[in-house]
């Protein structure tokens, strides 16, 4: 299912005072089509810039109403860079000042706008992150607006959780939904201890972890030198067919 997009900046009100305004990039299916589900974006330290607009714009394409969210709301609200060096060492200076407490704020405000702009006040989301955005994907999915969530080369998660505390890991239990853990077998960022402590987490439940062949870390993103066009395409397939199966069942007959 492809068609036609439209996309725009919304400026996501707060609505208690801990909240901040998030500047967030909406991309829906244009004319009168109908939102199969909503999606939550989560981007890189590199912020809501054209690449990850672009997931937005494809995941729109497909039929979802997909809302790119600010992970650094507080320290840099409006971040977009590049891929170079300088940019990964300022995108990274800004995570180094994010906590999990203020990112599950971030996210639920965002979860409840989207739903509200949906005019579907119950229905689940999905939630797709990339690289420090799959660390908080992991996050996400511990929220009840979140029924899908997937979670690309989240670096991390096996070590300890934005602003300090133990492993992320320790919240999978805690995760209503079905989580997908995507890594390429090459990368650096994810050794083979975290990827074994992901697979241990993720044992007897409806979660899963796909190791991605030949693919190192950022092999998504077609701006990145680390790009694989059959790693990014099976990660899209892989996405799509968690979201097709989870946000879009029909009701349980309550008979």
């Amino acid at each position: 299912m492809d068609g036609a997009v439209h996309g725009s900046w919304q400026l996501l009100p707060p609505l208690s005072p801990s909240q901040v305004p998030l500047r967030a990039w909406l991309a829906c299916p244009a004319g009168d089509r109908a939102a199969r589900a909503g999606v939550l974006v989560l981007p890189e330290v590199f912020g809501v810039n054209a690449w990850v607009r672009s997931v937005a714009d494809r995941l729109a394409a497909q039929g979802y109403a997909a809302l790119a969210v600010p992970l650094f709301a507080r320290t840099a609200p409006d971040l977009e860079l590049g891929y170079d060096q300088a940019s990964l060492v300022e995108g990274r200076s800004h995570k180094e000042r994010t906590t999990t407490p203020e990112l599950l704020l971030d996210l639920g405000q965002a979860a409840d706008w989207l739903r509200s702009w949906l005019g579907r006040a119950d229905g689940a989301l999905g939630c797709v992150g990339f690289c420090f955005g799959g660390h908080v994907a992991l996050l996400a999915a511990t929220l009840p607006q979140v029924g899908a969530s997937c979670a690309f080369y989240g670096a991390g998660v096996a070590s300890g959780r934005p602003g300090g505390g133990p492993p992320s890991l320790e919240l999978v239990p805690s995760i209503r939904g079905r989580l997908l853990c995507l890594c390429g077998d090459q990368d650096e960022l994810i050794p083979e201890p975290d990827l074994q402590a992901i697979e241990t987490a993720l044992q007897g439940s409806r979660h899963r972890l796909i190791r991605v062949p030949e693919a190192g870390h950022g092999f998504m993103c077609e701006a990145r030198d680390a790009y694989r066009s059959p790693a990014a395409s099976l990660g899209w397939q892989q996405m799509l067919a968690l979201f097709a199966e989870e946000l879009e069942r029909p009701p349980a007959c309550s008979a």
